[in-house]
């Protein structure tokens, strides 16, 4: 299955974190079973705009989208398809 790197620009501050990473995870467990989670790095910028670096498996692009769309709150900034770790 492919994996993806997907970078998230998100609208709450850092507090908020764990209430979204809660939906996320809802949301992968009853409506998108076919996307797994392996990790993410919450990175937070000087102005505290929260970043989010998540892999997936996911069968396509457009399922990650979806997902991203129901979990609102942030913009993708970019999605890649990861060729292999070194």
């Amino acid at each position: 299955m492919p994996r993806f790197l997907i970078v998230r620009r998100f609208s709450v501050d850092e507090s908020e974190m764990p209430s979204v990473g809660r939906k996320s995870r809802e949301l992968v467990e009853g409506d998108f079973p076919e996307i797994v989670w392996e990790h993410s790095h919450v990175v937070v910028d000087g102005e505290g705009t929260v970043f989010t670096y998540c892999v997936y498996d996911a069968p396509t692009e457009e399922v990650v989208f979806e997902h991203s769309k129901r979990l609102g709150r942030h913009n993708v900034e970019s999605l890649h398809e990861i060729a292999g770790d070194v």
